[in-house]
């Protein structure tokens, strides 16, 4: 499988090292279902987890609140963490991590729909068991 030979095969950064940096490795990786409450078990169990979606023009101007892709074109592919979840006035949605500063969206962070595979944020999520 793809995320093996990318997590477990790959040798730390040197510069991570030098700066004291703890190791980590994932001992295991595996995609999730396309399943809201699968996803929100597994989060709940083990931490967060990566999902990779299609980011479309408007996702860049994101400031807060819930994103709702509207409009815009398709810009590629984002790999992102996702570390929660919740609802705000009747809409379920992710938290989620960013890579982007944080200058961008809710201190980096942002929201997405939960339990609509909007923009395919739920389709190939991965999770993972981290070990030192």
């Amino acid at each position: 499988m793809f995320w093996d030979r990318l997590f477990l095969n790959t040798k730390c950064d040197e510069k991570s090292k030098q700066l004291g940096l703890p190791t980590l490795r994932t001992t295991k990786t595996y995609y999730l279902p396309n399943d809201e409450r699968s996803i929100r078990q597994e989060i709940y169990k083990n931490g967060p987890v990566v999902a990779v979606f299609k980011v479309y023009s408007d996702f860049v101007y994101y400031k807060k609140g819930i994103y709702v892709h509207t409009d815009g074109y398709w810009t590629g592919l984002h790999a992102v963490r996702v570390i929660g979840w919740g609802r705000e006035n009747g809409t379920d949605y992710w938290l989620v991590a960013n890579s982007y500063n944080t200058d961008w969206g809710e201190d980096g962070y942002f929201r997405i729909l939960r339990g609509e595979n909007h923009c395919d944020f739920e389709d190939g999520m991965v999770g993972g068991i981290m070990g030192v």
